[in-house]
């Protein structure tokens, strides 16, 4: 008995030990990776999101605020160091979709991919998460109109215009302002200031006939203050900022040269430099995303997705927001409720929002 007992043992050990390496590996936490395209506040607000969304869904997060701005060359290697790691999933505000389709595709077909912010629609990723970009930028476009009833002369500020969203941003301002689809301007002289060239839209001249590229938040204040100097003087002058960083560097240039009360000053995204500036009555207004929402919702349909279950994917686009000292009623424009809260209130969901994310 004793011999068939200890061998009964022995196997009975052999097969729980066998059985340890599968089961630990089976315990490990689905691991998510969330890649941006810059670092920057309004990716912070995305972060938050995310870790909400990965404590919830109990899975590990992996999140990058890209260190050299709007470098894809540098985005592409975190990507595929996750998919060495064998993440469940991957989202990616992508910064040049014609150049990193071939790798985000390749990446695609291997791990479960959703773009936020910007899209690259040909890669066979999942779903995007983020807004209609283009109407946006027509909202962006309709507050200028409205600050400048008569036209005026418009500055455009961003960091890129090879991204999706950027194209799409400043196509939809200049449409608003051409009061016509896929405007492209007639070029000109400044109509007071022969020396300052540009290209008119309808009733608006635009400095240099396109929007004025930064590359970098390091660039957006010095670009600011070249072209302010160039406008000083003008009537009607309106200066847009279309990445989230762009309106407090022309609010605090336009400061620093006491040009305030000479220029409107327009935004897009919620940096809280720019919702004080709404709130002291130095910025008209600003259109905002849902950065929280992006990294939330990317979070949480890469987790649900990793689990075998695809109903968390994003099917529309986020709606914009158009945020104002005072707020105003809602919109209905294109078959979208477009909403517009006083800053005061956004700024406190804002706010909310944050405070939800337990540390």
């Amino acid at each position: 008995m004793f011999p068939a007992l200890r061998l009964s043992v022995v196997l009975g050990l052999a097969l729980v030990l066998a059985s340890l390496p599968a089961c630990s590996k089976k315990s490990e936490k689905i691991k998510i990776g969330v890649v941006t395209n810059c670092t920057a506040e309004f990716w912070s607000l995305a972060e938050a999101g995310a870790n909400k969304a990965a404590q919830e869904a109990d899975v590990e997060l992996q999140f990058r605020q890209l260190e050299k701005d709007f470098d894809a060359s540098a985005q592409m290697p975190i990507i595929d160091s996750w998919v060495k790691q064998g993440v469940g999933g991957i989202a990616v505000s992508v910064i040049d979709p014609k150049n990193q389709t071939e790798d985000l595709t390749r990446i695609a077909k291997k791990v479960p991919l959703i773009t936020m912010d910007n899209d690259a629609d040909q890669t066979g990723r999942l779903c995007y998460i983020g807004i209609d970009n283009y109407e946006a930028g027509k909202a962006v476009g309709r507050l200028v109109k409205k600050s400048l009833p008569k036209g005026g002369t418009v500055a455009i500020f961003i960091g890129s215009t090879k991204s999706a969203n950027g194209k799409a941003r400043t196509q939809g301002v200049l449409d608003e302002l051409a009061g016509q689809k896929d405007a492209t301007g007639t070029a000109a002289a400044h109509p007071t200031n022969a020396d300052l060239k540009g290209k008119q839209f309808g009733q608006f001249f635009l400095v240099d006939g396109e929007a004025k590229e930064d590359g970098s938040p390091n660039n957006a204040q010095p670009l600011a203050a070249a072209v302010l100097a160039r406008v000083k003087g003008l009537p009607d002058v309106c200066l847009v900022g279309l990445y989230a960083y762009n309106p407090p560097a022309i609010l605090e240039e336009a400061r620093s040269k006491s040009m305030l009360k000479d220029v409107k000053i327009i935004g897009f995204d919620e940096a809280w430099v720019t919702l004080k500036g709404i709130a002291d009555g130095e910025i008209v207004a600003t259109v905002v995303q849902d950065p929280f929402m992006y990294g939330y919702k990317s979070v949480e349909a890469l987790a649900a997705k990793a689990k075998g279950d695809d109903s968390k994917l994003v099917k529309e686009p986020i709606p914009y927001r158009v945020v104002t000292k005072d707020g105003g009623p809602d919109e209905t424009v294109n078959g979208m409720v477009v909403k517009f809260p006083k800053v005061a209130d956004f700024e406190a969901k804002l706010r909310a929002d944050l405070a939800s994310v337990k540390k």
